[in-house]
């Protein structure tokens, strides 16, 4: 065996390790602690919310706002959450080297995802004709809520729009796909959150 040999066979398992860590790598942790703080501060805004509430009285939402509708919360619903599921898909495909799932997945969740965006403009559209961010508690605790998290949506269509043109140029495969990972995780986060949304906004006010 040469030289050479040796030290291609070196760099070839330096290159693997490096693709394939023992354990969590930094990346992962670092998506785990963000999501956790994201999720320490989606906590606070719907325990404020709840606070708010049961101080304002027993009419919630206050005088002059109908209760929230439920027909296209639900259909958003039904829109998000299953949004999870082509992710899932698409990283256990890239696992097996299948790069068409990967981008077949990621292209399924960028459109549910931009569905569910569109639908909720065309909420506020109509909610802004009954209240606006400053009417009172209500309108700012619905519209920062809903806001702030269909922000986190649009930062999460980034990334998987990030993800699928990297997919295309072939940038991903069984041995690199930790990026994959880790935006699923956020991914995933974005829609647990919904479901705690959806309770707190549109179905609590009912119960």
């Amino acid at each position: 065996m040469t030289a050479d040999t040796t030290a291609t066979g070196a760099l070839t398992a330096r290159a693997l390790a490096t693709e394939m860590p023992a354990g969590r790598t930094t990346g992962w942790w670092g998506m785990v602690l963000f999501v956790t703080t994201e999720a320490a501060l989606f906590a606070v805004l719907l325990g404020t919310y709840f606070y708010l509430r049961f101080q304002y009285g027993p009419q919630w939402p206050p005088a002059g706002i109908g209760a929230p509708e439920l027909v296209r919360p639900l259909i958003m619903t039904a829109v998000l959450l299953p949004s999870s599921l082509p992710v899932v898909w698409a990283e256990r495909g890239i696992r097996r080297g299948q790069v068409w799932r990967l981008r077949a997945g990621l292209t399924a969740t960028l459109l549910l995802g931009i569905i569910f965006l569109t639908m909720q403009a065309t909420e506020y559209a109509m909610k802004l004709k009954e209240f606006t961010f400053t009417t009172n508690a209500y309108g700012s605790l619905f519209y920062t809520i809903t806001g702030f998290h269909g922000l986190h949506v649009s930062v999460g269509l980034l990334m998987i729009s990030w993800l699928l043109a990297a997919a295309v140029r072939g940038s991903f495969g069984s041995r690199r796909h930790e990026r994959v990972r880790i935006t699923a995780i956020y991914w995933h986060f974005v829609d647990a959150v919904w479901a705690a949304i959806l309770f707190t906004i549109y179905l609590s006010p009912r119960l």
